[in-house]
């Protein structure tokens, strides 16, 4: 990178004697803190070249979620393979609400949960959002579970009356993974509870204590508020989309390693993605999806040398939404041969989706980033070794993208339910070619315009630098 930038650090000949140049030692050196100045500046122009690229999101995050997903390699899908947020405050559930911690919304907690405990949080809340809570429960890698073992978490009214119920369980595979339920409180002038300000209750607990492992889980916990609307819109789902599954998307693949938890999911937008995975191991992805767009993903697994055995529901692959709710999810059996696992086709990112009766139509209700997590069962070393196995991930995106809901307030966390200008030129309009959309292209050329102003700017600065200190 120095040899790039044009700028080499000089020394002396020694002894005190100036160097062929004649000049005393070090006068025409540039200074150690004007190398790493330059050096610095040239790393940021390049990024901010790249990133302006179409894809440029993706492939600057990528390099993030790479090196998460290379501290957890290896590992299986239990607490040691799991990547919690940085930073997320440690909080002790409760027994009973009468003692129970509050939750922020917008922020990340971390937890545990024993085997045949119901642990209690309080948040709370106004009259003028929703509010979203998530609970990712991370077993032990070593723990034998059934297939409707897993994670419960409701929302209760201070009054102990229900406002949501929602549960995820480990599946027909058998295997131990980390699984995401979700829980809301809702405004809505149709309905007679959980309407009111005041103090509610998040309680999460085991769907079947007994079949479940004795250990302790793991738990990772987010909260998300979402105002309302400025102005009133429809409140019937939208009445017909395309349902069609299209064409698994077609190209050269990229390499891009899956990041090893939600907080360090990799960014791709669509495109033909590569990576490996080993049995037991899940990796997370991020989409950014607006207003409007349809998201389509399969997953592929590449066949094994030892094509004997069977492994149920081997290959996972679930949708999960801005605030990690889960969308929708799909899973194939392995029998040494590649398979392929693909999600239902699901309708546009739409505001008025949460009106639908359909668990899948209403958890498309926001824009942001979507997560592909792809999961593939410890059981399929048993018959096919440890690998690791090729996997490609297939993403397409479908549909123009449309303005929001115009919300009243600020989103917790903020932007959760917005893209940047970065994340939409990494999504193109209308299933196009990643370099194929205009807009797309004028970003890219803005880009590389800005980053060559910058080295020209720099280059100027080099000499100046050079100048004075000769």
């Amino acid at each position: 990178m120095g040899r790039w930038c044009g700028v080499r650090r000089r020394t002396g000949t020694g002894g005190g004697r100036p160097p062929a140049s004649g000049r005393p030692p070090g006068a025409s050196a540039v200074r150690p803190w004007a190398t790493a100045a330059v050096r610095l500046a040239a790393v940021t122009v390049l990024l901010a070249t790249t990133a302006s690229l179409p894809g440029g999101t993706a492939l600057a995050a990528g390099a993030a979620g790479a090196a998460g997903a290379a501290g957890a390699a290896g590992a299986a899908g239990g607490a040691e393979g799991y990547a919690f947020a940085d930073g997320a405050a440690r909080v002790e559930g409760a027994s009973d609400t009468a003692g129970a911690a509050l939750l922020q919304p917008g922020a990340t907690y971390r937890s545990s949960l024993a085997r045949n405990d119901t642990l209690y949080y309080r948040l709370e809340l106004d009259t003028d959002s929703d509010t979203y809570v998530s609970v990712t429960a991370v077993p032990g890698s070593e723990g034998e579970v059934t297939a409707v073992d897993g994670v419960r978490v409701s929302v209760r009214d201070a009054d102990g009356a229900s406002c949501s119920l929602g549960s995820a369980t480990f599946g027909a595979a058998h295997s131990p993974r980390p699984v995401t339920a979700w829980g809301m409180r809702e405004i809505d002038p149709g309905a007679s509870r959980c309407q009111d300000a005041g103090t509610y209750y998040v309680a999460v607990e085991r769907v079947r204590p007994k079949d479940s492992p004795p250990d302790d889980w793991d738990l990772e916990l987010t909260t998300a508020a979402e105002p309302r609307p400025r102005r009133a819109g429809p409140t019937e789902p939208p009445g017909t989309w395309d349902s069609a599954s299209p064409e698994p998307l077609a190209g050269q693949p990229e390499r891009r390693a899956g990041g090893s938890g939600f907080a360090r999911a990799t960014a791709v937008g669509q495109g033909v993605w590569q990576s490996d995975i080993r049995p037991g191991q899940t990796l997370y992805y991020k989409v950014p999806v607006d207003w409007g767009r349809q998201v389509y993903a399969s997953a592929e697994l590449g066949g094994s040398d030892d094509a004997s055995g069977y492994a149920t529901g081997a290959l996972r692959l679930g949708l999960h939404n801005p605030v990690r709710g889960e969308v929708d999810d799909a899973a194939k059996g392995y029998t040494g041969r590649p398979a392929a696992v693909g999600l239902a086709a699901l309708p546009p990112v739409a505001y008025p989706n949460r009106y639908a009766s359909s668990r899948q139509v209403g958890a498309l209700r926001f824009a942001g980033d979507y997560y592909l997590v792809v999961h593939l069962a410890a059981q399929v070393a048993d018959d096919f070794g440890d690998g690791p196995f090729g996997l490609t991930l297939r993403v397409r995106l479908r549909g123009t993208a449309e303005a929001g809901p115009g919300y009243a307030g600020e989103p917790r966390p903020k932007g959760v339910f917005e893209l940047s200008a970065a994340d939409r030129a990494a999504a193109p309009e209308n299933g196009a070619a990643r370099d194929g959309d205009a807009a797309m292209r004028a970003v890219a050329v803005g880009g590389i315009g800005t980053g060559s102003l910058l080295l020209a700017g720099l280059a100027v600065w080099t000499v100046t630098v050079r100048r004075r200190a000769a």
